[in-house]
């Protein structure tokens, strides 16, 4: 099955390929398109976003193949291969990102945010309000290499 999406703006930051390790801190502006302006309305009452983002730059390095279906997280090889779908990974079978950011304000369709882990030119998908009743889980569990990194990084 086909799944066609339309792009709802696009990200403008100083996060590219070379440095995107960097993007915790990183403010950047998502740009929605014009026509979409209205709909931004009301958003400004939340301090943290979803925001959904085609890799777009992964998707053309696959040009229509699989990735790898077992990789080493973050590229370290000193940790055991896993699934694909058990890291965050960029290259996916559908690459598609969804990252949490910290609203810090809107002005006509500029969003200005800050954490999002999008390189330059991103294409964004959709734009969702954090809400902590239904998108915050509570002492989740998460695999011991993945709690080694988080502690290293």
């Amino acid at each position: 099955m086909s799944i066609v999406f339309k792009s709802i703006g696009c990200v403008k930051s100083n996060l590219t390929q070379d440095n995107i390790r960097d993007w915790r801190k990183c403010d950047s502006v998502i740009v929605i398109n014009s026509e979409l302006a209205e709909a931004l309305r009301g958003l400004e009452e939340f301090s943290h976003l979803i925001v959904l983002f085609h890799l777009d730059k992964v998707y053309e390095r696959l040009k229509g193949s699989l990735p790898p279906l077992k990789v080493h997280p973050r590229g370290r090889e000193g940790i055991s291969k896993v699934g694909l779908f058990a890291t965050r990974s960029p290259m996916r079978p559908n690459p598609i990102a969804c990252t949490v950011v910290q609203l810090l304000g809107i002005e006509g369709n500029h969003i200005f945010v800050r954490g999002l882990d999008a390189i330059d030119g991103s294409p964004v998908i959709d734009i969702k309000p954090y809400l902590p009743a239904n998108d915050r889980v509570e002492n989740p569990t998460i695999s011991e290499w993945a709690e080694a990194l988080a502690q290293g990084d």
